[in-house]
């Protein structure tokens, strides 16, 4: 069954019912997980991630959780050639991978054919100091300017990204957009499952979660992990929720606030995650309340693998 063993993945906004989805499958299929979503990748980080308990898992193994200490940088060309070797490994045991996961372009860099461009040590510098002196909001206001689309997937107080981008264009003389995952599969044995939710209800179940994230000891994981060196990893100390919390035990946010702030960005991050999805039409969607949302899905799956 290897050369036809299918990799599934399943997409769509954060808090719409992807993991529970992608466990049904991995049950069904007899397949594995792997994981696509950026911040869980870091050791510690666990309850602002939403990352399954082991007691959870139903004792299916998980791929790429607890990679990287909070300190180490993520970069998607290096996430790529794990989740590759990872998925090459699987398909060739008959275990089906199922990947699942937030973040977007982690997803499309390893099903999709992507090459990443190449890097100039001088631009990055110019831009990295561009940063310093004029802030990301600065920044990426000029890169809507020069490539729109690539400004609407980039959030605004992403530095590091935004940096990448600007060089890529003056590099290249392409839109950073350009660069980006092609929608052509390198399996074709693939097949991507979408969960699809009412927008209304989604905010709801959002704002549930933040609730829950901070109920159950958010701001002690936090504060646990700054003695670990959050504060300078440059991808972990990003993340939704983790960069609030940390202004709050600063002293520059009330807890209230952090709370708040962090529904917010998880709101415009779930609709970033849309804008990726909306235009893929190899995407099979269910609905994430459809009682027969597993048996449509394996349908799909049976399509790839006829």
């Amino acid at each position: 069954m290897a050369s036809g063993t299918p990799i599934i993945a399943i997409v769509g906004p954060t808090a719409a019912g992807k993991t529970e989805l992608s466990l049904d499958l991995a049950e069904r299929l007899g397949g594995e997980i792997v994981n696509t979503d950026a911040m869980q990748l870091y050791r510690g980080m666990d309850i602002g991630t939403a990352k399954l308990p082991v007691a959870e898992r139903r004792g299916i193994p998980h791929h790429l959780l607890d990679r990287l200490t909070v300190s180490e940088p993520a970069t998607v060309a290096e996430f790529q050639g794990w989740a590759r070797t990872v998925i090459t490994s699987l398909r060739a045991a008959g275990r089906p991978p199922v990947l699942v996961g937030g973040s977007a372009l982690y997803t499309r860099a390893v099903l999709d054919r992507f090459e990443f461009p190449g890097t100039d040590p001088a631009l990055r510098a110019k831009w990295e100091a561009e940063l310093v002196a004029r802030g990301p909001a600065a920044l990426h206001a000029l890169l809507a300017e020069r490539d729109p689309a690539a400004a609407e997937r980039i959030e605004p107080d992403n530095g590091r990204r935004i940096v990448r981008a600007l060089e890529v264009v003056e590099l290249t003389g392409r839109p950073f957009s350009a660069t980006l995952p092609q929608l052509e599969y390198v399996e074709p044995a693939t097949v991507q499952i979408g969960v699809r939710i009412d927008r209304d209800l989604l905010e709801r179940r959002i704002e549930q979660r933040v609730d829950a994230m901070f109920e159950t000891g958010l701001v002690d994981e936090v504060r646990r992990l700054l003695d670990e060196g959050l504060a300078e990893g440059r991808t972990a100390s990003r993340a939704i929720g983790y960069q609030q919390v940390i202004a709050h035990l600063a002293g520059d946010l009330s807890l209230a606030e952090a709370r708040e702030r962090t529904v917010i960005a998880t709101r415009q991050f779930a609709r970033r995650q849309l804008a990726w999805w909306k235009d893929d039409p190899r995407i099979a969607w269910v609905e994430h309340d459809d009682p027969r949302r597993v048996e449509r899905a394996l349908a799909a799956v049976a399509l790839v693998v006829e």
